[in-house]
């Protein structure tokens, strides 16, 4: 068995949804090295919920790894039993070899150990130390920046250039996320709503993020809010999950403005895919719906805390906006420093800037913004289990995979 006949590959992908959509160009180029080569994700509970919109995998197996950092961490099991579980259930799959993507500070040894105990023959991942036989095939490690002036790649680049290290060069290197026709139906319904006839574009602000590290303050969004309402005539949208209804409310009072609505808890993922996709412009903190956006073309004003310069919106008109701090780039979820000056130091009048350019500017005219690096110059957790879901069921339904190890298996929602 080589890489250039392996026909089925397992995917490794454990940690959270905007992870999962970095690493679409790299899924891609693997699926379309090889006509009829299947690919099946592997990735936790709250990432799995991306599976009707990844075109190019054909299955989707949730599994909430006890070493990964993912929404459901705190409730991961005992390690062992359930690893060896997976590895079982994983083995009747047969697959042919696995890709094990990782960001720079995550390990892949210990899915490599699950691949192998599966009996995956080719096991594919970046690595620091020598994974000796764990690996069958491996590069070597060296991000953030081992060299004085050396940036890290962008998060999606890492993943390209480890798969082209088996021969999977890719055609598009753009993220993926395909929107379903009942989501654009139902958003475009809301939206004709919202808009009551009038014009205008549709701006969407989502003011939360899972880590504190990355929280612009909630006041500042709703004036930026206020000030596309008024000045570019926007209807803005301010989203958030379910546990989020607070902040958003929150913005949307201070904001006071009838042309700015709350839509906590009301959309579901593929409807914010589709939302995103009939919008003109996201301003956001750096979380998952700024590489949902960057899937689906559309800008993005990304309020970006200096904990780690490689997840930019990839590939899209954007803007990047933080405060330079000597202490950039400390990948914490927690300030260390206590201050959160890399966000808190960024005006609200400079979003509005960007955001004013943005909804009035071509593509061309977009640079990315570079960010400083050193010497260079300036809701309730799921139950832990495992379940196999198909990408796209042909009728709609949740697909679960019967197996005796029925203790760990939980439905996925």
């Amino acid at each position: 068995m080589n890489w250039q006949s392996a026909r089925s590959v397992l995917c490794v992908r454990l940690d959270n949804m905007g992870d999962v959509l970095m690493s679409t160009p790299a899924m891609q180029a693997l699926a379309d090295a090889l006509p009829g080569r299947r690919l099946t994700l592997l990735t936790s509970h709250s990432a799995a919920a991306l599976a009707p919109h990844l075109p190019m995998v054909s299955r989707v197996l949730a599994w909430d790894a006890p070493w990964a950092k993912h929404a459901e961490s705190h409730a991961a099991p005992a390690p062992g039993p359930e690893i060896a579980a997976c590895a079982r259930w994983l083995a009747r799959f047969r697959f042919d070899a696995a890709v094990i993507f990782t960001v720079y500070s995550q390990s892949p040894l210990p899915a490599a150990v699950l691949c192998a105990l599966a009996g995956i023959p080719l096991r594919l991942a970046c690595c620091r130390e020598n994974p000796y036989t764990l690996l069958s095939d491996w590069v070597p490690d060296t991000e953030p920046g081992t060299q004085p002036g050396q940036r890290p790649r962008h998060e999606a680049q890492r993943q390209l250039d480890l798969v082209a290290q088996v021969g999977a060069m890719p055609r598009d290197t753009r993220l993926r996320f395909r929107v379903l026709a009942s989501d654009r139906g139902a958003v475009a319904g809301r939206l004709a709503a919202i808009r009551g006839g009038r014009s205008g574009p549709v701006v969407v602000v989502h003011p939360g993020a899972s880590a504190p590290s990355r929280r612009w303050p909630p006041a500042r969004f709703a004036q930026v809010a206020h000030a596309l309402a008024v000045k570019a005539g926007a209807h803005v949208l301010v989203t958030g999950d379910a546990a989020e209804h607070d902040i958003v409310r929150a913005v949307c009072a201070a904001a006071g403005h009838a042309c700015v609505v709350p839509l906590a808890g009301a959309l579901r993922l593929g409807e914010m895919g589709a939302l995103l996709e009939a919008a003109d412009l996201l301003v956001s903190n750096n979380t998952g719906p700024v590489h949902l956006a960057a899937a689906l073309g559309t800008p993005v004003v990304d309020l970006y805390a200096l904990t780690n310069p490689q997840h930019t919106p990839w590939q899209v008109p954007h803007r990047t906006l933080f405060a330079d701090v000597p202490c950039r780039y400390c990948y914490k979820s927690m300030c260390p420093q206590g201050h959160h000056r890399c966000l808190e130091d960024v005006p609200a009048a400079h979003a509005v800037q960007a955001a004013l350019a943005l909804l009035g500017s071509t593509p061309d005219s977009l640079p990315a913004v570079e960010l400083p690096w050193p010497g260079a110059g300036a809701a309730a957790a799921a139950p832990a289990g495992f379940d196999a879901l198909p990408a796209m069921p042909d009728d709609g339904a949740t697909r679960h995979l019967p197996h005796d190890e029925a203790d760990h298996v939980h439905p996925w929602h």
